[in-house]
């Protein structure tokens, strides 16, 4: 089956890559001008004149990366099956209609207020108190288009700075520790659901990904799967989808935001999983058997940015795989990861350590549960 994948960055990369072994093609639509897939056919157009010729090879059409025009997404769908749908495209491009997507579920989020003015920000600011996150409804993502607002006096600032029609405002949860919970819903409405991942962020960006949580009461896991199974039931959804949440000091989750596709958290599944979230994503999208999300081992994600490792040395560790993208170093840019895996808990934190301490500009790594 040749699947096609609109976008063509490094989770197209690892996409074909799960791929090839099930006899897939792929062909990417890269819009942007800049593909660094660097595997498959790639077809560029910035010109948005090869949709067609785009379409002609393939079979079904997936994405990996959201931020995509809806009306383009919309097209193709009445041309080529499409998973997931445009319509899961369409809210989790716009936050008010994410927030509005988990009201409606139940599923319990930060206190949030929207304002369309630098007045209403600041209103907004005073009543949820501060400190506050006011981020843009849309375009956002890796901590682009928001803002930390600490007194309502800043928030003429932040509206400048953030430069957006529309924002939504979140109190400040006092959490403790940032999870993800990642999840895989088939054609035929299977779903399996892989173990949390506790993330740990740095200025917006994922840096590293634990899971199976080593301290997760199992209570805690049955929530986010229900909260999780509300949203794919709810959008008839096929293919993974990712969770972010926070979770409280009294053990409760709070959604953040959801991603419709494979994600940087679930990295840790290429190695640590009997099923990478790549290769179950493409089990689901051809209305394939899912297979197990049960975790192997102990295993961690270190995200690779700005500027790569030497990697002889860090394959020198035990059980370490590297995944580059091919990719040129700049600052801020994900250039690899490195799935660390170990028989202990112990052991792994060693093990990450090490590998933290062999990346240029890796900061210390740090765990709830530690």
């Amino acid at each position: 089956m040749n699947i096609g994948v609109l976008g063509a960055g490094q989770l197209g990369r690892m996409l074909a890559l799960a791929g090839y072994p099930l006899a897939n093609r792929f062909t990417f639509l890269d819009t942007t001008g800049h593909p660094s897939a660097g595997i498959g056919e790639v077809i560029v157009d910035t010109d948005q004149k090869h949709l067609a010729s785009f379409l002609e090879t393939v079979d079904l059409v997936t994405y990996e990366f959201e931020h995509l025009p809806v009306p383009l997404v919309q097209a193709i769908e009445e041309q080529k099956p499409v998973y997931p749908s445009s319509e899961a495209i369409r809210i989790c491009q716009h936050r008010a209609e994410e927030k509005a997507l988990f009201d409606r579920l139940a599923i319990p989020t930060p206190a949030y207020r929207l304002v369309d003015s630098a007045e209403a920000l600041e209103a907004a600011v005073r009543e949820l108190g501060t400190p506050v996150v006011a981020k843009s409804v849309t375009e956002g993502y890796d901590g682009k288009g928001q803002a930390v607002i600490k007194d309502p006096a800043d928030a003429a600032e932040a509206w400048r700075a953030i430069n957006h029609p529309r924002l939504i405002v979140e109190a400040f949860v006092d959490f403790v520790r940032e999870v993800s919970i990642i999840a895989v819903r088939g054609r035929d409405g299977e779903v399996v659901f892989y173990p949390m991942a506790e993330n740990v962020h740095v200025d917006g960006i994922l840096r590293y990904s634990v899971a199976p949580m080593p301290d997760l009461d199992a209570a805690v896991q049955q929530t986010a799967d229900g909260y999780i199974r509300a949203l794919l039931d709810e959008l008839d959804y096929v293919g993974v989808l990712t969770l972010e949440l926070f979770q409280t000091r009294d053990g409760a989750l709070l959604a953040n935001e959801m991603a419709p596709r494979v994600h940087n958290s679930g990295h840790w599944t290429m190695d640590g999983a009997v099923t990478s979230q790549f290769e179950n994503h493409l089990r689901a999208i051809q209305g394939l058997p899912l297979g197990s999300t049960a975790a192997r081992a102990p295993t961690c994600m270190v995200n690779v940015i700005g500027r790569e490792g030497e990697a002889a040395k860090l394959l020198e560790i035990d059980d370490a795989h590297l995944h580059r993208y091919d990719k040129g170093e700049r600052p801020g840019r994900k250039l690899a990861h490195v799935n660390l895996v170990a028989p202990t808990f112990d052991a792994l934190l060693e093990k990450v350590r090490a590998c933290a301490a062999l990346l240029p500009d890796a900061p210390a790594p740090r765990f709830s549960f530690e």
